[in-house]
């Protein structure tokens, strides 16, 4: 790295995700790098540094690589080859490697990497156009669910399945986004949980263990920490490190579990990067998930992932039918004096699109998590 400038770091992609680790680069006295397909990306926003257009564009690539000094991302669905690439032609580090990204993105590949590491996973298997509904049935049982293995998040690309018509139906839909196709068993759950690993080349953080509400496959609602047996929450964060361990990640890595009805851990998935489950650290703990994704991407010593306070409450603030004015939504939630609001700065509202989040930290979690939903039913996005 060049010691007379600013430390570059390039995210490839400019969501709220590199936003929110763009502004904790910039308490550190970083410079961000960002590429992203549209001009006034949420972190394009933030940075001079902003290249539009995207990994097919070899010039734009180089433009972005000639000024970062190490390269991350905020989504898994960048093409481990072409992170590759950007490794071996512009001899740029890339956090997690390419390697990494090609074991994780692939969620056939993915789940396959970690029963094979004797990591717990729902029972699953490959789809093709020669796969029926009577021979998924034999293996998974009557209902399962069949998933697109790649560019799936938020619910995209998974649908339930419990008999002939659906399953055709979900196949039509699904291999139209992507000829690639698993299914996987229903899982009787109790409760969705989750939990932030970090890794740099000397040390291995666990995040406290926190509980996910969804509603239409989207999650909704952070509850930190989890409301569990202390037997539980360290099954799950030895589970979780191993899941980073079996597909040699560094960075900063969300995990998603199932706890079943029967007390069994299952990994529902991974994502090597910030996650919405941990936006909640940015007020809740003594490092944000944000700010220790800088320090791994860089191998500097990492924050502690202690909470602050007893609880936080995170609800996300999805994309409605109706939109209010800014003003508006800015004093419904500030006049609340222990309300942290964070809206993203996206151009365009849809339903279900997250928008941005409310946080409330405190030690008394029936009253913030209470006043949260409370909030956040009155705000249009």
């Amino acid at each position: 790295m060049d010691k007379k400038n600013k430390i570059c770091i390039g995210i490839l992609g400019g969501g709220q995700l590199a936003r929110m680790s763009a502004i904790q680069a910039y308490e550190l006295g970083l410079d961000i790098a960002i590429i992203e397909k549209e001009f006034n990306s949420p972190a394009g926003q933030l940075t001079k540094f902003e290249y539009t257009g995207w990994m097919d564009d070899e010039n734009v690539i180089a433009e972005f690589c000639n000024k970062a000094d190490v390269v991350t991302l905020e989504n898994e669905f960048i093409e481990s080859e072409k992170l590759r690439h950007i490794e071996e032609h512009y001899h740029k580090k890339v956090i997690p490697s390419s390697k990494t990204i090609g074991l994780i993105q692939d969620k056939f590949i993915q789940k396959t990497t970690l029963k094979n590491n004797n990591i717990p996973v729902p029972k699953f298997i490959e789809v093709t156009s020669k796969s029926s509904y009577e021979e998924i049935k034999e293996v998974l049982g009557e209902r399962f669910l069949l998933k697109s293995r790649v560019m799936g998040y938020d619910g995209y690309g998974n649908a339930s399945v419990s008999n002939e018509n659906e399953f055709r139906e979900a196949y039509g839909r699904l291999s139209k986004r992507s000829d690639k196709l698993m299914a996987e068993a229903f899982v009787d759950f109790d409760k969705e949980l989750a939990v932030m690993i970090v890794r740099t080349s000397k040390e291995i953080d666990a995040y406290p263990v926190v509980e996910t509400i969804q509603e239409n496959h989207i999650c909704k609602i952070i509850i930190a920490p989890a409301e569990v047996d202390e037997s539980i929450i360290q099954k799950v964060k030895r589970m979780a490190i191993d899941c980073v361990k079996a597909v040699e990640g560094y960075g900063l890595f969300g995990i998603e579990l199932f706890l079943t009805k029967k007390n069994k851990i299952l990994i529902n998935e991974m994502a090597p990067r910030p996650h919405n489950s941990g936006h909640y650290t940015i007020e809740g703990c003594i490092t944000p998930q944000f700010e220790n994704h800088i320090r791994a991407v860089l191998d500097l010593p990492l924050g502690s992932t202690k909470m602050i306070k007893k609880y936080a409450v995170m609800i996300n603030l999805l994309g409605k039918k109706t939109e209010d004015d800014k003003m508006k939504i800015y004093n419904e939630c500030l006049k609340h004096k222990d309300v942290h609001l964070h809206i993203y700065g996206k151009a365009s509202s849809r339903l279900g699109r997250k928008m941005g989040h409310i946080t409330i930290v405190g030690n008394d979690l029936n009253k913030i998590l209470s006043k949260a939903k409370s909030i956040e039913e009155k705000i249009n996005l």
